[in-house]
């Protein structure tokens, strides 16, 4: 971690047994942290056992009240958000939820750019359109509870090539970015294809071409 970067610690551990809509559960351990440089209330979700020298995969999940709670289909996040548990679980590792609603602008504001998507901008296009970031997430909390935990080399499970570049400007070593799976839906097409043409996150895009638009 740069030493401009001040370093946080654990705050709190506590054993959550989790239960998902479709009958999978897993063991985590839930960590809070001090001195996160954002000051909102992250947690890290420790999944699984990482064997001795074997890296930890970890996802940064932004959190998605809509997707995760409600199980909307306009985005992938909720999928996401289930595979990530099991992939993690099955070898160890840490899932980072991120109080960054909506790409970071906030709850109201994303459902504001809703409706100017339903009447034909993209999910980027709709941000600019309120005066908002395309995308206004910082991973230097993120940077701080990886090394409260102890770790500072991982396999990132993500499509975002973003959230990678910015963990190793921070200095955490990302050694291999792996891709989730394809959650598409007809109501969240579009929204996966902004995603491929804009940020270059990595989804197969004749694959999405193909779906069928709600």
């Amino acid at each position: 971690m740069p030493d401009s970067l001040a370093a946080a610690t654990q705050r709190a551990r506590v054993r959550v047994p989790l239960r998902f809509p479709d009958g999978y559960t897993a063991d985590a351990e839930l960590v809070t942290f001090h001195g996160l440089a954002d000051g909102l209330e992250h947690v890290a979700v420790v999944l699984g056992t990482t064997e001795p020298g074997t890296t930890p995969l970890v996802r940064l999940h932004s959190e998605c009240l809509t997707g995760d709670v409600f199980g909307s289909a306009r985005c992938d996040c909720g999928p996401q958000l289930r595979e990530a548990v099991e992939r993690i679980g099955r070898r160890g590792g840490v899932l980072l939820y991120l109080r960054q609603e909506g790409r970071g602008i906030g709850l109201y504001n994303k459902l504001d750019a809703y409706a100017l998507q339903d009447e034909g901008l993209d999910t980027y296009a709709a941000n600019a359109a309120l005066g908002l970031p395309e995308d206004a997430r910082d991973y230097t909390a993120a940077a701080q509870m990886l090394s409260a935990l102890g770790i500072g080399e991982l396999d990132l499970l993500s499509n975002n090539p973003d959230k990678a570049d910015q963990l190793r400007d921070l200095g955490i070593t990302v050694h291999d970015r792996v891709p989730t799976g394809v959650f598409a839906t007809p109501a969240n097409v579009r929204y996966l294809r902004a995603k491929v043409i804009r940020t270059q996150h990595t989804l197969p895009l004749g694959e999405l071409a193909g779906a069928h638009l709600a």
